[in-house]
């Protein structure tokens, strides 16, 4: 597994990003998708994986926040995948639930190079400020299949769409701390031998 920062630039009719990534950081990252409520998740997100990111992105805003929000997850799957894989000494597995206020919402995943999503009892619809809210999902699935993660998110509750929305990213970013946490006794943590 790589440990220096990898970057990529990613230009298309809809969206143009440059970023990149770091594993094992405490370095503050740079964000802007020119979407303030999703800077602000994806700067939760950074803060508690302790992985770095720089996102600059610069999208069809006047159409909608749609393709800038799941081409950023197609970026950073894309350098999480590539920093990742082959993968060794990581405990793989991770989980957590966290609360905010009156939300809280589970996520378990595994760094296992298969992607998949569950993305379970969330019933908000609209918007946060001018972000609509369908957009998480999205986001979440560009990144868990651009990064090759199994990723389970589960509301247990909550009434407040921001609340829940924050819970969502944080809960992502708490268990991927803890799947990317280094053991050396795991070795390959696969009994096929390669992820």
């Amino acid at each position: 597994m790589k440990q220096d920062r990898v970057s990529i630039n990613r230009t298309t009719k809809e969206t143009d990003i440059k970023a990149s990534l770091k594993l094992y950081s405490g370095e503050i990252s740079h964000i802007n998708t020119g979407i303030g409520f999703f800077n602000h998740m994806l700067e939760a997100l950074a803060k508690h994986s302790l992985i770095s990111f720089d996102v600059e992105c610069k999208g069809d805003l006047d159409v909608d926040f749609h393709h800038s929000v799941e081409d950023v997850g197609i970026v950073l799957g894309q350098l999480l995948r590539d920093v990742l894989y082959p993968t060794n000494n990581i405990e793989r597995y991770g989980d957590s639930v966290v609360v905010m206020d009156e939300a809280a919402v589970s996520c378990a995943l595994d760094l296992s190079n298969r992607a998949f999503l569950v993305y379970e009892n969330f019933s908000e619809i609209g918007k946060v400020g001018e972000f609509d809210v369908e957009l998480v999902e999205e986001f979440f699935k560009a990144f868990a299949f651009n990064a090759g993660i199994t990723l389970h998110l589960t509301k247990m509750r909550g009434k407040n769409t921001h609340h829940v929305i924050e819970a969502t990213f944080k809960a992502v970013a708490v268990a991927l701390r803890r799947a990317l946490k280094q053991n050396e006794l795991i070795g390959m943590p696969s009994t096929k031998g390669s992820l």
